[in-house]
């Protein structure tokens, strides 16, 4: 028996059906399409032409088709969005509601599997596939399973149920932003959210929608805000808790788990030489648990 431990994700599924799938998504994405295969997988985003964030997503490949893991509710406007782009691709977009999303998270969670512990890769398994989570290893495993049979699928692997705070907690500690709690649609960019980190990028792709603004905050040191972990010993953090360096306002609480958050918080801030003793939040000190540039 691992100590891994498995939990469902709320988690929607968009269906891309069709003989053009990955070149039409290839033009759109910050992830290069060419690189995603039957054993490997990969996470992207969806940008504004300005290279603002509209939607961040799993691309996985099953059964010969395209599908993308989204937040749950997203789907429709995640459609509506790439159907403008469709003009004419040999392609169809569906939301699909037959498989459920679980992460397998905890110490040895790939050994659960026998799978390979590097970002992405993937396995067939009995009515589903599993992957190392393409953002990082040290967040486990995804699987996707039919939801007739993911209890039995469950039942025959050695992990045990958790709890979605304890994935969140790691998630959190990581400093992996959740799209949905810490991300800003219409504002964030992934350099301030550190997806780039992440594996959300590939560089050495050509053009998608965005990119040119993407690419010079990266080369002119344009960003000027980015998300870290902070560790808030004396309390619980609560979101839109405002974050005070010197009683000046610095940045803002987005999601939290226990006595962990990550926060939006100025670059020049990190600049101050006693950050970690002059940093506080709803009249309670707190530390730099974990800096963006940590991976």
């Amino acid at each position: 028996m691992t100590k891994a431990k498995f939990v469902e994700l709320d988690r929607g599924l968009v269906l891309i059906t069709g003989k053009d799938g990955n070149e039409f998504l290839q033009g759109l994405i910050s992830q290069d399409l060419n690189k995603i295969s039957d054993s490997q997988f990969a996470y992207g985003a969806l940008l504004t032409p300005q290279g603002k964030f509209l939607h961040d997503f799993f691309i996985i490949k099953y059964k010969g088709q395209l599908i993308l893991d989204c937040a749950n509710g997203q789907q429709k406007d995640l459609i509506l969005l790439l159907n403008r782009f469709k003009l004419r691709a040999n392609i169809e977009l569906s939301e699909m509601d037959d498989l459920s999303v679980f992460s397998v998270f905890g110490d040895q969670a790939a050994r659960a599997f026998e799978l390979e512990d590097k970002a992405g890769k993937a396995l067939l398994i009995s009515d589903g596939v599993v992957y190392v989570d393409p953002r990082s290893p040290s967040l486990g495993c995804r699987m996707l399973t039919t939801k007739k049979s993911s209890e039995n699928t469950l039942e025959k692997l050695p992990i045990i149920q958790g709890k979605l705070e304890e994935y969140d907690l790691i998630r959190i500690k990581l400093g992996i932003p959740d799209a949905e709690k810490d991300i800003e649609k219409n504002k964030s960019t992934l350099l301030e959210c550190n997806l780039d980190k992440f594996n959300c990028i590939d560089w050495d792709k050509g053009c998608y929608i965005g990119q040119e603004v993407t690419a010079r905050s990266k080369y002119r040191g344009l960003v000027k805000r980015t998300l870290l972990t902070l560790h808030c010993p004396n309390n619980y953090p609560e979101k839109g808790d405002t974050v005070l360096l010197e009683n000046r306002e610095v940045g803002v609480i987005k999601s939290s788990c226990e006595e962990f958050a990550i926060a939006l918080i100025r670059l020049d801030t990190l600049e101050n030489d006693n950050i970690n003793h002059n940093l506080t939040s709803a009249g309670n000190p707190i530390l730099i648990y974990r800096l963006p540039i940590e991976n």
